[in-house]
């Protein structure tokens, strides 16, 4: 078995709990192989170039060998290599993360109790 269905491959692979779940988005173009759109019944071969957009960088990895039946994990993980590209583009994305601030710290006492809200609304005049 030289080539397999993108579909069946990325559920191999892992990507996808499901083939129908891979099928729905290789259909909304989440899925680029070679750098080109492709369908569900695209068949991939070791070589073909993947890109993934399940997260913020695109998951980009290189098929390395097919499987039609799905195994466990560190099996799978057997069947793609990450490009380095990819590798670094996570990395940073994941530092970017680390070091943004958390929004809901500015927020200091949170929302307002009932009691808070009386009180505001007598200084209003309410």
């Amino acid at each position: 078995m030289d080539k397999i269905r993108l579909d069946k491959w990325l559920w191999a692979a892992r990507f996808y709990k499901t083939r129908s779940l891979a099928v729905q988005e290789i259909g909304k173009g989440r899925v680029l192989v070679n750098d080109q759109p492709a369908k569900p019944a695209r068949e991939v071969a070791p070589g073909d170039l993947i890109a993934i957009r399940k997260e913020d960088p695109a998951l980009r990895v290189r098929v390395v060998a097919i499987s039609g039946v799905r195994g466990p994990a560190p099996v799978a993980r057997q069947l793609y290599e990450e490009t380095p590209d990819s590798v670094a583009a996570r990395e940073r994305a994941a530092e970017m993360r680390r070091l943004a601030p958390e929004p809901a710290l500015e927020i200091e006492a949170g929302r307002p109790t009932k009691r808070d809200r009386r009180l505001i609304d007598q200084m209003r005049g309410k």
